[in-house]
């Protein structure tokens, strides 16, 4: 090409409308921001679900897309600083997870920016949105309704350890829901006379120190509450259960694959798989307030016989029939 012809198409491309000059820029990236009140690590097959979803859904990373991650690593004061940081970047879309306190300090930090957020918790009672079907606002999600089922685990728990006079529930004293399902718990235990106490632990090192203060006790059985913290150290928590004799009863069924001995609840996967959904949505121009909050339909009942015998216990028929699962 000479230099007269360079010229003239310089020229004929400014002389172009506004419109059609725009027309010819690439479309912009979106970018998701991705908010965890845990760590990346113990989040890992999580995360891979989420963006295997993502990929389903047209959207691949590195391709058309873009997350931003922030990471609070279980110290839960950072997530106010680390969802502010997000909104500052302006992302398309904030997906936080983990903690009821990391979608509150999303929320408080933007009212524009669409919400999905992934809890284990009652979204209603933790201040996120007014109702299961909002109709206004920027925050949706979804929830594994986890934290409610506490009863229903001591219950099972019980039946698994009859002649067990106490049981302890271990809870982060950071999560805004260990208050109402300490009370929860409290009062379910007394309904069914058993005597009921509360460890606490928000670090890796309390962990181990509040088991050593159960066995000292010779507690009868524990209860695992549901937190962030609590299903990134769940190696930890099933090889101290095991080391001290502690009948467990957990939240996810990743426990029991590790070697604990129950779990009840809903598959955290398929919830990284809906909040994928949402978040494909939104990106494709849904609005947070068109998409209400999603809740489990089933839950899932798993229990490990050979941890069961390793402890003295024997499994009743009745929990076998209702087994979503039984391993070993």
């Amino acid at each position: 090409m000479n230099r007269r012809e360079l010229i003239g198409l310089l020229c004929g491309a400014a002389s172009l409308p506004s419109g059609a000059a725009r027309a010819q820029q690439p479309a912009k990236m979106p970018v998701i921001g991705f908010l965890h009140s845990a760590s990346p690590g113990p989040a890992a097959e999580n995360l891979a679900t989420f963006r295997q979803a993502l990929r389903a859904a047209g959207y691949v990373e590195g391709d058309n897309l873009a997350i931003e991650y922030r990471w609070a690593e279980s110290r839960y004061e950072r997530l106010p600083a680390l969802a502010g940081d997000l909104v500052a970047r302006g992302v398309s879309v904030i997906v936080v997870a983990g903690a009821s306190d990391g979608p509150l300090a999303v929320k408080r930090a933007t009212s524009t920016i669409p919400i999905v957020f992934a809890i284990g918790g009652d979204p209603i009672r933790a201040g996120l949105v007014p109702s299961l079907n909002p109709r206004s606002g920027n925050v949706t999600g979804v929830t594994f309704f986890s934290v409610p089922l506490g009863p229903k685990r001591l219950e099972l728990l019980h039946e698994l350890v009859p002649k067990a006079g106490s049981f302890a529930l271990l809870a982060n004293p950071d999560n805004l829901n260990t208050k109402s399902e300490q009370t929860a718990m409290a009062g379910a235990a007394r309904a069914i006379g058993l005597e009921f106490q509360v460890v606490q632990a928000s670090s890796e090192a309390q962990i181990e120190a509040a088991f050593a203060t159960l066995a000292k006790q010779r507690i009868g059985g524990l209860i695992v509450s549901t937190d962030a913290l609590f299903n990134s150290r769940i190696e930890q928590l099933v090889a101290m259960a095991s080391h001290h004799a502690i009948p467990s009863v957990y939240f996810l069924r990743q426990f029991v694959s590790a070697g604990g001995l129950v779990s009840y609840g809903s598959s955290i996967t398929e919830m990284y798989r809906q909040v994928a959904g949402y978040t494909a949505a939104i990106l494709k121009g849904a609005s947070p307030a068109e998409l209400p909050v999603l809740q489990p339909t089933r839950f899932e009942l798993v229990i490990n016989r050979a941890t069961a015998r390793t402890l003295g216990l024997s499994v009743p028929p009745t929990l076998l029939a209702l087994a979503d699962e039984v391993i070993g």
